[in-house]
């Protein structure tokens, strides 16, 4: 049964417990620059260069994935949130990009088959491709509207350099996620269909949205539905929200998402709204209480966290998702649907 056949078989009957941030669970370790370096000869700083971790301190990340895995997670991902060229550039890795994938999904995938020896039942890893530091839609002048910091032939070949790691590595999807640019999304879309074509395997995409006001839109200006409109000739076999605010600001949402799409949910929030400095206080049983919400309007198929989220959140997720009933994916009536900024649908 291929990684495919199988998630979508388990999404049928159960909800499916992803894994949670992994930047909150890095920082508890305080390390220091020399911990992210290694031995390696790199001429800028490198603290906060997390998914170089994965290459000079695996057993860090290895413990976060083990931690995951044993709170509950049915799927795990990669450490590779900002590993593209155009993201490495500010560190001076951008010749590490190949390795540090591929690095990373050997890591996630090793972590994911110890698990599944352990009790049989097979743990799925996701490839996270994140949405760089760079805009398509938008430009960082205001003075000059029409000006782009990267073209999309030259971010696509970007992400491709990416898929052709995460794939090689052995991931079972690849997770284009906080998507706060379309275009972005469409580009890196492209990039993961053409390298799974090339590598011969079945490698779905899993595709995640990020909103950064309460108006519900991306920071190019897609609502929820227009996004869902503008990026399901994919065809993903998830769908989802992730990131933006906590379960409760979340809800609307992925309601109105949830409706509409005929694909899984999966979704995947703050714990809550970050404080004065920055952290998140939401306990893991107050994330688990306001998903329950979720769970009582049949909202989610897949449902994990984000930023502040740690190995006790997801513990206390798969807790309340537990004999949950899942989502149901509606049927889609054939139309015409298009979209600006907001949705279109041409009636027959």
């Amino acid at each position: 049964m291929s990684a495919r056949e199988d998630f979508t078989a388990r999404c049928r009957t159960r909800i499916l417990v992803f894994d949670g941030g992994y930047g909150t669970s890095i920082q508890r370790y305080k390390l220091e620059e020399a911990d992210y370096r290694g031995d390696l000869d790199l001429a800028k700083d490198q603290k906060g260069n997390n998914d170089l971790l994965s290459i000079t301190r695996p057993d860090i990340i290895g413990a976060i994935h083990d931690a995951y895995l044993e709170a509950g997670a049915d799927m795990i991902e990669t450490n590779t949130f900002s590993s593209t060229r155009v993201a490495m550039a500010d560190y001076g890795c951008e010749h590490l990009v190949r390795h540090i994938n591929v690095e990373s999904a050997k890591l996630a995938r090793a972590c994911a088959d110890k698990a599944e020896a352990k009790d049989g039942l097979k743990r799925f890893v996701a490839g996270s491709i994140g949405p760089t530091n760079k805009t398509l839609s938008l430009s960082p002048d205001v003075n000059d509207p029409g000006y782009r910091e990267v073209d999309f032939d030259t971010l696509k070949a970007d992400y491709r350099e990416q898929c052709d790691a995460l794939i090689e590595g052995g991931v079972d999807f690849l997770l284009i996620e906080t998507i706060f640019d379309t275009l972005n999304a469409k580009c890196a879309a492209m990039a993961a269909q053409e390298s799974a074509a090339a590598s011969g395997r079945d490698v779905p995409l899993m595709i995640s949205m990020t909103i950064t006001d309460m108006a519900g839109r991306n920071l190019s200006g897609h609502t929820v539905q227009g996004f869902w409109n503008t990026i399901r000739h994919v065809k993903p076999l998830t769908i989802g929200l992730n990131c933006s605010f906590g379960a409760d600001l979340l809800r609307p949402y992925l309601s109105e998402l949830a409706k509409n799409a005929d694909a899984l949910v999966m979704a995947y929030p703050n714990a809550g709204l970050p404080n004065e400095l920055g952290q998140y206080d939401e306990l893991p049983e107050q994330t688990a209480k306001l998903i329950e919400q979720w769970l009582d309007e049949g909202l989610v198929n897949v449902v994990g966290g984000c930023c502040g989220t740690t190995p006790a959140h997801i513990a206390a997720i798969a807790k309340a998702v537990a004999d949950r009933a899942p989502r149901q994916v509606p049927s889609a009536p054939v139309v015409t649907r298009l979209a600006g900024l907001e949705p279109f649908v041409m009636a027959a």
